[in-house]
């Protein structure tokens, strides 16, 4: 009898779109062929928003005019093309790259301030570190080197077991009314995040603990006072970070797109943050926390007989917003039932693939 991941991949490989089909014969099966991969390529390359995105591209390889945004941006670009699962070097990918490689942070093309914000200086904020995801996203990890910036996620993740509460990493201002990070300390943020998930050189087993105990800390609510607690960045004046993870109800269920994954308040219609938990696997946390073992079990109930996976999506953003805090749909459109089954099934079997096959 097949399994049921089995029957997911059989669906897949039926009815997906050429992403999706490169995908699991790629990173599931690992056994896509080269003319498998050329003729994928050739499919994905034809699609209306890959075009798009090319003529977006500027002289210097740079997406859009703009870093952190939608599909016109390097941000949303690069991932967009990351997801869709062209191969690295194709002539799009490979010059938007290299316009991170070559561009410095203070150029007009990451900001019209042209202000950096040092990322080792101040936690869960900056540039380098949307730029840092994308290069990750990309797997230019092993050309681009973001070895420091792999270290500080895994660092901003330990600080969390450092101390008692993340009001030892802040200060108040105003009289108490705004909360902000010290200076030179860490915190984690969705960002860090992404680095991590894909990127696998500080995969060991004790580096993968720290990250689990740590989520496990964030996703505590035995203390009211810290629940959805998220500091500013003071750089002069308070700042919303990107996407700072609370000091306790860290939670993989939201409301739709936003970049704070949190408990949010009872009688609220919630979903699956499909994109977080996908990154805590892919991470290799699963096992060692009970509560998201139980939503990956969860999801998997959503599969029938068939390989379909039914997961309800009630904010449907979440698939179809590709932008800074979101985007996950690979199939052209939701028109028909298949599609959509295809792209929910997707991110499904990729988040029972990497709960089961991480160190």
């Amino acid at each position: 009898m097949k399994s049921k991941k089995q029957k997911m991949i059989d669906f897949l490989l039926k009815n997906a779109n050429p992403s999706i089909k490169l995908r699991v014969k790629k990173e599931v099966l690992n056994s896509l062929t080269k003319e498998e991969a050329e003729m994928y390529q050739e499919q994905i390359m034809k699609e209306p928003i890959i075009q798009k995105i090319i003529v977006c591209q500027r002289e210097n390889g740079w997406i859009g005019d703009g870093l952190h945004g939608y599909l016109d941006s390097q941000e949303g670009g690069t991932k967009y093309l990351a997801e869709k699962g062209i191969d690295k070097n194709t002539p799009v990918l490979k010059r938007a790259m290299e316009a991170f490689a070559t561009i410095p942070l203070d150029d007009k093309s990451y900001t019209k301030i042209g202000r950096i914000i040092d990322v080792f200086k101040y936690p869960a904020i900056g540039n380098e570190l949307i730029r840092g995801a994308c290069i990750a996203r990309a797997r230019y990890d092993d050309i681009i080197d973001i070895k420091p910036l792999i270290r500080l996620s895994l660092d901003s993740f330990k600080r969390v077991l450092e101390v008692d509460s993340i009001l030892d990493v802040s200060r108040p201002i105003q009289g108490g009314k705004k909360l902000v990070f010290k200076e030179n300390e860490k915190w984690p943020c969705r960002y860090h995040l992404d680095i991590l998930a894909h990127t696998d050189s500080w995969k060991n087993e004790n580096n993968i603990k720290i990250i689990a105990d740590s989520v496990a800390k964030m996703m505590k609510t035995d203390q009211p006072e810290l629940v959805n607690l998220i500091p500013q960045v003071w750089i002069g004046h308070p700042i919303g970070t990107l996407g700072a993870f609370p000091a306790q109800g860290l939670s993989v269920m939201c409301t739709g797109i936003f970049p704070f994954p949190i408990t949010h308040p009872q009688g609220k219609s919630l979903d699956y943050n499909v994109e977080y938990i996908e990154w805590f696997a892919r991470c290799g946390i699963v096992p060692h926390i009970p509560a998201l073992q139980k939503v990956v079990n969860e999801i998997m109930d959503y599969v029938d007989d068939d390989g379909i996976c039914h997961l309800p999506v009630k904010y449907v953003d979440l698939y179809k917003g590709w932008g800074p805090y979101g985007g996950l749909q690979l199939e052209t459109d939701w028109k028909s039932k298949t599609r959509k089954a295809c792209d929910i099934t997707f991110r499904a079997l990729l988040i029972l693939h990497y709960a089961d096959n991480n160190p």
